[in-house]
């Protein structure tokens, strides 16, 4: 390939090569800058960061040795702070006809969180976005496809426009069922599929019913978000295996914006640091951890000024490393991802595991089509029930197919579940966020 063309296929990897590579000193001072002026405005004009930080004795942009000074915001606060001043809180830094979007969170955790972007917002949001596509090499020409409600959860609005920007195809698939999908896709086939990764393997499921074969359908990437499916290698391959292209991960919030992406060499996720000011924190001492330990992931929003977010804890854990990625890379990099929820750890009988590390197991077998986690209470003791629906597995083999998993489950995570077996299409699949284990109320 002559030189000029491998010069321009790498420069067609980064969204922002300049940013995306700059030295870790000059993007510090770049974010210094970017933070600075962000504050000039939000102790002005932003009612509730206004009062939040005068109460911490903050009245002018802190300088980088006093940024820790500031206090955290959590989402417990932002929800308060909207039941408080409904409906959309008092976290704005401009009148409200600023603001041309309004977009709310899923609300599997709780109480929806509407949030407002003024354009400025919107289109940070959408050159996020922008890095999440070039990471996983799409391209001007690509047709994507994004199998998504567009409803009023952001989920994947911010990709479906960001992809309409760089000069891609973007085919909605809002208002259809998962058949009719199948046949939009069938009928004019993309090159690139955005959805979550549960929703993947069910178009995958309802694709082999209906006799198609997803891995003949063009698809040469898959981008998935709202779980952390993607970045657990078991569903990783299951969905590589299934759709024949390479699925990267990608993970963002509502109230923060698309922050991380995979590049091709998938050591982990990006944080988009050009955009955020990234801190890793021990979720119990609030203290920083150092590169290479898991801590909660804390950002500060620096391109949505109207609608800000300072150091706020996403309860994401994440092993940070700011060594440079082997696609030339600066940004820190999440190794293996979103590792997990600070709240949602379940812990059986002593043992503290992570629903992701269950998920890891479970989808090596390719049996299992759907699954469904419970920690129970019998006796005073802990059970975990995991009810799992299967493929060709006649009954008679059904008990030895549970010793299987209860045995690779005890090895790798020292636990012995208790395996149930539901009827085929009994378990709810999501288009969205899975909520696939319960546990009992605390306390």
């Amino acid at each position: 390939m002559p030189a000029k063309a491998i010069a321009a296929k790498a420069k067609n990897l980064f969204f922002d090569r300049k940013l995306e590579t700059m030295p870790r000193d000059a993007l510090q001072q770049y974010q210094q800058r970017r933070f600075r002026k962000m504050m000039e405005q939000v102790l002005k004009s932003n009612p509730f960061y206004r009062a939040k930080l005068h109460a911490a004795g903050i009245r002018r942009p802190p300088s980088p040795k006093s940024f820790t000074d500031i206090p955290f915001t959590t989402k417990a606060e932002l929800v308060a702070n909207q039941l408080e001043h409904p409906p959309y809180g008092s976290d704005l830094t401009f009148p409200l006809k600023a603001y041309t979007r309004m977009h709310q969170t899923s609300g599997t955790t709780g109480v929806p969180v509407r949030w407002l972007d003024t354009p400025e917002g919107w289109q940070s949001f959408l050159d996020h976005w922008g890095h999440v596509l070039r990471g996983a090499g799409v391209e001007p020409g690509d047709i994507v496809y994004v199998a998504f409600s567009f409803g009023p959860f952001i989920g994947f609005w911010g990709g479906f426009e960001a992809a309409y920007q760089m000069g891609c195809r973007a085919v909605t698939g809002g208002g259809q069922t998962t058949e009719q999908r199948l046949a939009s896709m069938r009928n004019t086939p993309p090159t690139v599929l955005l959805c979550t990764p549960t929703y993947a393997l069910r178009l995958a499921e309802e694709a082999l019913a209906l006799g198609i074969d997803t891995a003949k359908l063009g698809i040469r990437a898959s981008i998935h978000a709202g779980e952390p499916g993607a970045g657990i290698p078991a569903t990783r391959r299951r969905i590589e295996q299934l759709w024949g292209c390479k699925a990267y991960d990608h993970s963002g919030m509502t109230e923060t914006g698309a922050y991380g992406y995979e590049c091709r060499f998938q050591l982990g996720l990006h944080i988009i640091e050009s955009g955020y000011i990234m801190e890793v924190i021990d979720p119990e001492t609030l203290r920083p951890v150092e590169d290479g330990r898991r801590g909660e992931l804390v950002l500060t929003n620096l391109g949505r000024v109207g609608s800000p977010l300072i150091r706020y804890r996403t309860g994401d854990l994440m092993d940070i490393t700011r060594k440079r990625c082997a696609c030339g890379r600066t940004f820190a990099t999440a190794r293996g991802g979103v590792l997990g929820r600070a709240d949602d750890m379940i812990t059986v009988r002593g043992i503290n595991v992570f629903p992701s590390a269950i998920e890891n197991i479970l989808r090596v077998f390719p049996e299992v089509v759907e699954f469904q986690g419970e920690v129970t209470v019998q006796r005073e003791m802990q059970e975990l029930v995991l009810r799992v629906e299967v493929d060709s597995i006649p009954t008679d083999q059904r008990q030895p197919f549970a010793e299987r998993v209860i045995s690779e489950m005890h090895t790798r995570l020292n636990l012995r579940p208790v395996v149930e077996f539901a009827a085929p299409g009994t378990l709810p699949r999501a288009e969205m966020k899975s909520r696939r284990f319960q546990t009992p109320p605390r306390g």
